[in-house]
């Protein structure tokens, strides 16, 4: 298409127009936003942070992979606001509640469900999203279909929750309904990294990932500890003919909380210690 001249009158009035939005500028956001608790993320999405009642979707090259120091920030500050939990459908593993509470976020605040079918878990997100006492939903759904993600995605608009739904890393070439669609990956060569990637927003996508910290700066003080004391209890082990000690953090399991106590409507699928 030839470019209109510039004596046209076309490109003065489009640039007049307050509300129009250019797809390769980023855009405003359709509802609230939550700060993600980075910088440099917050510059990088509409409205400045996580959209509240709508579906972010978090692309992994494996279900264990880093994702909570990116998500703290924003689930510490939503427990602390709405004093309501987190509820983790079918996370791939048990969450170190030391590291989250040094973070600001109480293993007691979370809600833990054991959902074994694609079903199950599509099943309690929809419930926990219906659900007023809840601060955030994190859900890991590999096998959720389009079909499925926009059922979500309007059970989070109509109760103005902030919804995570993890998948494989291999989806990402399909189509998905998320409003926010991000790659989420350890970076190569640096433990201490996370490499986080806008695959989708209503802009123009990420040219290349963002580099932010893969441990909390809590997290990172407490290793930084431990490792100190390991340095300095080796000779002392060795001088006294033993053996090098070991210091061990005893990670806590999330256990039964006032939400569940109070009749919480997922009360009965929490796995309580």
């Amino acid at each position: 298409m030839p470019a209109l001249p510039s004596s046209s009158p076309f490109p003065q009035a489009l640039a007049a127009c307050a509300d129009l939005w250019r797809g390769d500028e980023l855009g405003a956001a359709d509802g609230p936003a939550r700060p993600t608790g980075h910088a440099a993320l917050d510059a990088q999405l509409p409205g400045g942070g996580w959209p509240v009642g709508a579906l972010t979707e978090l692309l992994q090259p494996a279900p264990d992979a880093p994702l909570w120091p990116l998500l703290l920030p924003a689930l510490a500050a939503a427990v602390a606001e709405r004093e309501a939990p987190v509820v983790l459908v079918g996370p791939p593993h048990e969450p170190f509640g030391p590291a989250l509470a040094g973070a600001g976020l109480p293993v007691q605040a979370l809600l833990w469900v054991r959902a074994g079918t694609a079903a199950e878990r599509l099943w309690a997100c929809e419930q926990a999203l219906r659900c007023a006492g809840a601060a955030a939903v994190l859900a890991w759904l590999p096998q959720a279909r389009a079909a499925e993600l926009r059922r979500l995605q309007l059970a989070a608009a109509r109760h103005a929750a902030l919804l995570f739904v993890l998948r494989p890393e291999a989806d990402r070439e399909g189509a998905s309904p998320a409003r926010l669609r991000l790659r989420v990956a350890p970076s190569e060569g640096r433990p201490d990294q996370l490499d986080v990637q806008v695959l989708k927003r209503r802009g123009p996508p990420m040219a290349a990932p963002l580099a932010l910290p893969a441990r909390s700066a809590h997290m990172a003080a407490l290793l930084a500890a431990a490792s100190r004391r390991r340095r300095m209890a080796v000779p002392d082990a060795a001088s006294a003919g033993g053996g090098a000690t070991v210091l061990r953090l005893d990670p806590r399991r999330p256990r039964r909380t006032d939400f569940q106590e109070a009749g919480h409507a997922l009360a009965g699928a929490v796995v309580a210690a």
